[in-house]
């Protein structure tokens, strides 16, 4: 663990935790300090960062970061991540997720568009994943072919990347190349033994909070409906899966259940287990080391998917 990513965690444990033993979900609170402290980096050189916020963008709003020698992402353009931020479906915006995605495009050399989706509690499940599944379809309509897709996400857009994969599943769409998720929410139920195992070692959240944010976007929904909580999804028949997590995380079992369920559904799928990391830490990109080295890791599964060379495997490793 490098001395850099100590002091993340020093900081999240000092600045962010104590807002999640808090017992309600203060959400205008969380948005405000986001904002406020959201660090962006400079658009790369050689790349553009187009900002799609206008009434009529949907379902294409957001940002995309393209190659600036390069025309905007067509069907022979190379990779294009599909990016969903992560932010309990309450808070964070494509903006405060540019060092992801800055990093996974100059990595993989992949355009990618980062979605708007709407959040809650104004607009409950399943309207982000109406979002990302009406912007997936666009992507096909505007000519990207799907094999060249990656869908990718952070926490609970982590969580969102892979309920889109199940329904565009069921709906008959033709499947993108891959899934890459980091520190994935994927049991807004809070079943998770890591929720009470790791309850003292998690930097960032209490256990308690998880089931709380939860209720802020599921409403009425129940908590282990599959597209909103993709644990308890049949996975059969999506394509690769790379997740990465933090082995001191709450959420750490919600990656590990749906690794094993994604294997015992003959799904390819790769899980790292990164020591001692806190939640989603390549946001952290570049001022923490490990956050460069799971950009490239991510960026490799990327290029790999995309030009059909994936390799099965299922080992689960520990960095």
């Amino acid at each position: 663990m490098s001395w850099q990513s100590a002091l993340a965690c020093w900081y999240l444990r000092r600045q962010f935790r104590p807002e999640t033993l808090k017992p309600r979900i203060d959400v205008e609170r969380a948005r405000a300090l986001t904002a406020r402290r959201a660090w962006s980096p400079r658009v790369p050189g050689g790349w553009r960062l187009r900002e799609l916020y206008g009434a009529d963008d949907t379902p294409l709003r957001g940002e995309w970061v393209e190659r600036a020698d390069r025309a905007p992402a067509t069907k022979n353009a190379g990779p294009t991540i599909m990016y969903c931020h992560g932010g309990g479906y309450y808070f964070c915006s494509p903006r405060t997720h540019r060092s992801i995605v800055f990093g996974l495009a100059t990595r993989a050399d992949a355009a990618v568009f980062s979605l708007d989706y709407r959040l809650a509690p104004e607009h409950r499940f399943p309207a982000a994943l109406d979002d990302a599944t009406a912007a997936y379809r666009q992507l096909i309509v505007d000519g990207i072919a799907p094999e060249s897709i990656i869908i990718a996400g952070d926490s609970a857009g982590g969580g969102l990347a892979l309920a889109t994969l199940v329904a565009l599943r069921d709906a008959g769409d033709a499947m993108p190349a891959g899934g890459l998720l980091f520190s994935p929410w994927t049991d807004l139920a809070a079943t998770g033994a890591s929720i009470r195992t790791n309850d003292a070692l998690d930097p960032m959240f209490s256990g308690s909070a998880i089931e709380r944010a939860g209720k802020v976007y599921l409403g009425d929904t129940p908590a282990t409906h599959p597209y909103a909580s993709p644990v308890y999804a049949d996975l059969h028949g999506l394509p690769p899966l790379f997740i990465m997590a933090g082995s001191t995380e709450v959420l750490l079992d919600d990656s590990r259940r749906v690794a094993d369920n994604a294997r015992a559904a003959g799904v390819d799928c790769e899980l790292e287990v990164w020591n001692k990391m806190p939640h989603v830490w390549p946001i952290f990109a570049p001022f923490i080391p490990e956050g460069n080295r799971a950009l490239d890791c991510a960026a490799s599964f990327v290029r790999r998917v995309t030009s059909r060379a994936a390799q099965p495997s299922s080992a689960m490793s520990i960095v």
